[in-house]
């Protein structure tokens, strides 16, 4: 049998059953002989098979996350309490390498939550050819790169959601349709990249709305606990005689007032909308976003923020419409672990507890704020009141790691608005969502 290594997290007495086994099944079924390289297979985190000279390799692996939120006022029509529990994600991921310079993804959500019947559920599908180091090439369906929290996976971000300035402009993250993207990182302490994606929505003439996409950033400390980060980004769409749905609709930080994957508030369950309007042709024509980041960590101690501002120009709507968001979060690991970044993609990873028995800590603190003007709202109605409107939230929360597979957090939120609420006049909310994460 030429499997040389085989690397299995089991106790000794269950490995020695196990080789037995194999021993056994080898005797009766013949040899199992391969005509390349050697392999080596780990069951740490899914079930990684990669060749000794790391030519090929595949993983296995994938992301549950279950939420309960319970919350009320603002965030339900009729002001009264309401609940909702729900798969926020269900992935089933596979990757792997391919000759060595060659990258392969695809992640489905079970969940549904991501994509729709047309498209399918995909979180990505995606090959990056990596042979010109150190510029990267992935073309497929994946995430268009705008922003440090969006580039952190959603494993590992801080708050369970993430922050309302990504509501002003959802477009610039999203994955509906296909791209191409270069990216790398330079001079071993900076990060660029660049992409061009034909979105699902076509013009008058059946042409694609082309979505392009910047983003650098300069991190001259970009050890783990040790983090200096400073970036920018832009982005930008041609909406010319295009039927595009324009709508600024915050969920202010709730997921269960309206979402897919399980049970929501339904019906009474409040999603405003600030701003923009449904899809109709010719409104307006384009659309463009920019943005700054930034990060500090020191040990245990990370500071995070980012701003955005939108501006979409008006053709036959009267008016343009511009809006802006940021936010700013303080986080801590109580036990001591700093959290873990990487230059490459410019993000936060997680946190690695150092006590096995007790895991890893983390106390953080957010502050969100949204602001729409769009002047084509001429008459109030009883949720939307003339005038720019405005969305704020704190957010308290705690995530306890406890190992690298499983990580359980609990989020307080305070919402209020300015000229938006509910159907019973309510600008302010409250609730609590609490999240189980399994990852392998």
């Amino acid at each position: 049998m030429l499997i040389k290594k085989l690397y299995i997290g089991l106790g000794n007495g269950i490995a020695l059953g196990l080789l037995g086994a194999s021993l056994s099944a080898t005797a009766q079924a013949g040899t199992v002989t391969t005509d390349g390289a050697d392999i080596v297979v780990k069951t740490k985190g899914g079930l990684e098979v990669a060749t000794v000279d790391k030519e090929f390799s595949f993983k296995l692996g994938g992301r549950v996350q279950a939420d309960y939120g319970r919350f009320d006022n603002y965030y339900t029509k009729n002001g009264n309490s309401a609940d909702a529990a729900y798969f926020r994600r269900a992935y089933l991921e596979f990757g792997g390498t391919l000759y060595r310079d060659w990258k392969y993804q695809i992640n489905y959500d079970l969940s549904r939550n991501v994509g729709n019947d047309s498209t399918g559920y995909f979180d990505e599908g995606s090959l990056t050819y990596t042979g010109f180091n150190p510029l990267n090439l992935k073309v497929g369906r994946f995430y268009t790169d705008f922003g440090l929290e969006k580039a952190t996976s959603s494993k590992w971000v801080t708050a369970l959601e993430r922050n309302l300035s990504y509501d002003v402009a959802e477009w610039i993250n999203d994955n509906s349709g296909m791209g191409v993207q270069a990216n790398g990182v330079v001079g071993g302490m900076a990060y660029l990249s660049g992409s061009v994606f034909s979105e699902n929505n076509n013009d008058t003439d059946g042409d694609s709305v082309k979505r392009y996409n910047l983003r650098g950033v300069f991190a001259p400390l970009h050890e783990s606990g040790n983090v200096l980060h400073i970036g920018a980004q832009y982005a930008y769409r041609d909406l010319k005689d295009a039927a595009v749905d324009t709508r600024i609709r915050s969920r202010m930080g709730m997921r269960g007032v309206e979402t897919n994957g399980g049970n929501s508030a339904g019906s009474n369950g409040n999603r405003a909308v600030f701003g923009g309007s449904t899809a109709q042709q010719g409104l307006w024509t384009d659309d463009s976003v920019w943005g700054v980041e930034g990060a500090w960590a020191m040990d245990a101690f990370s500071l995070q923020a980012e701003y955005l501002r939108r501006t979409l120009k008006a053709d036959a709507a009267q008016s343009d419409i511009k809006a802006s968001g940021y936010y700013a979060q303080l986080a801590y690991t109580l036990t001591g672990e700093p959290r873990i970044y990487k230059l490459d993609g410019a993000k936060f990873d997680t946190i690695k507890p150092q006590n096995k028995q007790w895991g890893a800590w983390e106390l953080f603190y957010r502050y969100d704020s949204i602001s729409v003007e769009d002047d084509n709202v001429v008459v109030s109605t009883a949720t939307r009141q003339v005038g720019d409107t405005e969305g704020k939230t704190h957010t308290l929360g705690v995530n306890w790691y406890a190992n690298e597979a499983v990580k359980i957090s609990a989020n307080y939120i305070k919402a209020s608005t300015d000229n938006v609420s509910n159907a019973v006049g309510d600008d302010t909310g409250s609730g609590m969502v609490m999240r189980l994460q399994y990852q392998f």
